[in-house]
């Protein structure tokens, strides 16, 4: 692959900025459309960069934004550290422009494990009951991706307790928090949890790589921690009459679901 470096630009959440990049930069910073992305790149060299717009103040600027970032290199999942993050600030009004997160796998050949547990000290948001949203129950469907969802209504709570019947922990205020499949790869970040207007369940919304909104069913979360990972969740002993396609719980004994008709 050539080495080249072109003039590109790189969108971020907050404006975007003006830099030279590599063709394997641009292979990271492409999501699938035609614009090119800052949050899959990760951290460029300031040098490279000749131009930023900032959103909040509607104004491009020349030269590079400010850019902070720290090594936390913790694990915040089996076999997933995280090793950098950072954000671009604008240097008129210190507005966020861009963030990123920069994950490692110590061993490649093995898959991520769960989230470590949430710091049961940290009070950042007030926990409550679940009580503000009909409780959905671990369903067996892989992780999915997020998808454009329909018109989703924001809870008032500021944080809710876990759904899944293996989580019992709290959930602290998730917005701004990376949400990742069980491959490692990055989906997008969490802003909101929401009621689904149409099946009236918890979803969790989030703001995909390319910067629309989608939602994610909070039965395809298996974990929140420092990041929320998806896949398949950890079950209980399985209840009898259980429906497998629908989880409607039949009588005892039933041979065929009595919602939805399917063989038990």
């Amino acid at each position: 692959m050539s080495s080249e470096l072109r003039l590109k630009k790189l969108r971020g959440s907050g404006g975007y900025v003006m830099a030279t990049v590599s063709d394997e930069q641009q292979v990271k910073g492409n999501l699938g459309g035609p614009d090119l992305f800052l949050a899959p790149i990760g951290r460029l060299d300031a040098k490279t960069i000749t131009k930023h717009f900032c959103n909040t103040c509607e104004k491009e600027f020349e030269g590079p934004p400010k850019i902070e970032f720290e090594n936390p290199n913790e694990e915040v999942a089996e076999n997933l550290i995280l090793a950098e993050r950072g954000q671009y600030i604008c240097n008129s009004c210190n507005a966020s422009i861009a963030e990123y997160r920069e994950f490692k796998k110590p061993n490649e050949e093995v898959e991520v494990g769960s989230a470590k547990p949430l710091d049961p000290n940290a009070t950042t948001a007030p926990a409550v009951e679940a009580t503000t949203a009909p409780a959905v129950e671990a369903t067996t469907a892989p992780a999915v991706e997020a998808t454009t969802a329909p018109a989703v209504e924001a809870t008032t709570a500021p944080a809710v307790e876990a759904t899944q019947p293996s989580s019992a922990e709290s959930v602290s205020s998730i917005e701004g928090r990376m949400v990742i499949d069980e491959n490692a790869n990055k989906v997008g970040t969490a802003k909101q949890v929401g009621i689904d207007g149409n099946t009236q369940s918890m979803v969790l919304v989030v703001v995909k790589n390319d910067g629309t909104e989608g939602s994610i069913p909070w039965a395809s979360i298996k974990k929140v921690g420092e990041v929320i990972l998806l896949g398949k969740p950890e079950e209980d002993t399985v209840q009898p009459g259980k429906c497998s396609e629908c989880e409607f719980v039949n009588k005892e004994g039933s041979k065929f679901c009595e919602e939805c008709g399917t063989k038990i």
